[in-house]
């Protein structure tokens, strides 16, 4: 344990020095010297690294022809496909930013992400949604592959991968009901880009692109992929929305790698019940987003599959991958929560404690690598979330507040509770997620959340959702909130529980709590008449 830094601020853990290697180089090499591998299947073609290249190549002088030059920012709205792939190399090769504009979004919001980051072009398909933007746009059906790997103007002109230069800007939700958008720069994604290669099963496996292009974790799965020679193979869209299908999907396309939200995860452990797992051949899954459970289900389909390796991965969007934890103890013995894990290298973990008896309890803190640029045009709120620091024993003087309770153990950091949904209850503080594992553990509970009612000073109290196992018979809350009672303190125990019929989902696929708690508001008036 380190010197306290600043106040009660104290330093955790130190992931070591990160070796930086441009993910552009990177993947140009393979196109170099391994021409006719395969680097992106997709449902209607593939590409092989060369042919990949070549595209990247038309698509950077299609930019260049239109002005763009290194840190522009470059909206590009092209669906899940080679295209979205071969779109970003070339925003990136040219010294661009890639900022991902996805089409299913409503025209208003891409419009706001469009003015609001300065972005100076549209690269999209013709199919995609008609954006309210002077912004002149390039049509991607329009441009065609170079007839040479590295055509020589555009190669003698390339900018270098400089450290502080932004790859991406991806917007994230804002309190004012409008998305704010983080800049993240070379140093941080050819950091995580390196790191998943060197702690991969293989650095060339067929990985599964599963993540919504605005969702950093598409950036893991591309550059951990192409950077190891590997290939990137794009989920059909209504796939990726049926776990069933997605297992037949993954045998048949002898997928080894697959990142999943914790949510999507959970349901496709549900869904192998009734698939032979024997025909996968996934020998490495990663989970991200939210506190993994390791449940009932999960537990049971890694019984069956004792060659595939289970990740728990922790970042933000304004910190990219954080830290990571490998369940690497035999399945039973599992933690009901899996922890957060050790950090990255390059990475600095910090721990800002309330109560300077207990150093080891506190707001987790990033430093390093991982860091984002910060929050375009918001200067107030960078000042508030990325702070100065007295230097640190690694030379870090700037972190950011990640607004997460955590508490390290010595070895591992563990997941405790947003501070902002930090829940005391007649003054006794609550866990919810612990609730929710157990309620997970109950006879025919497929998912479940917990969240907050508000009833008036004093009157605080836990509500619950959960949906039901079609394959199990139909949950009785009755029951179950009986079962509770005897296992958990009685303010930890749900005072409502309602069966949805589907728990609702952000756009990266997180569970919607906000949505949630009016559902359960609108079951619990339904079921009183309105009383």
């Amino acid at each position: 344990m380190e010197a306290s830094v600043s106040g009660h601020i104290e330093s955790i853990a130190w992931g070591g020095p990160a070796e930086y290697a441009c993910f552009v180089d990177q993947i140009l090499e393979r196109a170099r010297t391994s021409p006719h591998a395969c680097a992106v299947d997709d449902a209607d073609s593939s590409l092989t690294y060369g042919e990949l290249a070549n595209w990247v190549w038309g698509i950077a002088a299609a930019l260049r022809r239109n002005a763009v030059g290194p840190g522009d920012i470059v909206g590009v709205a092209v669906p899940r496909s080679g295209a979205a792939v071969a779109s970003f190399l070339a925003v990136t090769l040219i010294g661009a930013t890639y900022l991902p504009l996805d089409p299913a979004y409503p025209a208003k919001r891409l419009a706001y992400m469009v003015s609001d980051s300065g972005a100076v072009v549209l690269l999209q398909t013709a199919a995609a949604p008609r954006v309210a933007t002077d912004v002149p746009r390039i049509h991607i059906e329009e441009i065609g592959s170079t007839d040479t790997d590295e055509p020589t103007e555009l190669l003698s002109t390339r900018p270098h991968c400089a450290p502080d230069r932004p790859v991406y800007v991806i917007y994230t939700s804002g309190s004012t009901g409008w998305p704010k958008g983080v800049a993240l720069p070379h140093r941080c994604v050819d950091n995580m880009a390196n790191w998943q290669m060197a702690h991969s099963v293989r650095p060339d496996v067929r990985t599964a692109q599963f993540a919504p292009l605005n969702f950093d974790v598409f950036f893991q799965e591309l550059l951990g992929t192409l950077c190891g020679g590997g290939s990137l193979v794009i989920v059909p869209e209504d796939i990726r929305r049926d776990p069933f299908a997605l297992w037949e999907w993954l045998a048949e396309n002898h997928i080894e790698r697959l990142f999943l939200p914790y949510v999507a995860l959970h349901m496709l452990a549900v869904a192998s019940a009734g698939f032979d797992v024997g025909r996968s051949a996934l020998v490495e899954v990663n989970t991200a987003g939210e506190q993994m459970v390791c449940t009932p289900a999960i537990k049971a389909l890694f019984e069956r599959l004792p060659a595939c390796r289970l990740s728990n991965h922790y970042g933000q969007s304004e910190s990219a991958m954080v830290s990571a934890h490998i369940l690497s103890e035999p399945v039973p013995a599992w933690p009901s929560l899996a922890p957060i894990g050790r950090p990255l290298p390059g990475c600095e973990l910090l721990i800002d404690a309330a109560d300077a008896a207990d150093p080891y309890t506190g707001e987790l803190l990033v430093a390093g690598a991982p860091l984002s640029l910060g929050y375009l045009g918001r200067d107030e709120l960078n000042r508030a979330k990325y702070i100065p620091l007295a230097p640190t024993a690694h030379g870090h003087d700037r972190a950011f507040r990640t607004g997460d309770l955590v508490r390290y153990d010595g070895e591992v950091v563990h997941f405790i509770t947003r501070l902002e949904d930090e829940v005391k209850i007649r003054g006794v503080r609550v866990n919810p997620l612990e609730t929710e594992a157990w309620l997970l553990e109950q006879p025919g509970v497929l998912e479940a959340a917990c969240v907050v009612e508000d009833n008036g000073p004093g009157r605080r109290t836990l509500a619950a959702a959960v949906t039901a196992d079609a394959a199990a018979d139909r949950p009785d809350p009755t029951a179950i909130l009986a079962r509770l009672q005897e296992v958990l303190p009685d303010v930890a125990v749900p005072k409502l529980l309602v069966v949805l019929g589907e728990l609702p989902r952000t756009p990266s696929g997180k569970i919607d709590r906000a949505e949630i708690a009016a559902e359960i508001r609108g079951a619990t008036t339904a079921a009183t008449g309105g009383r």
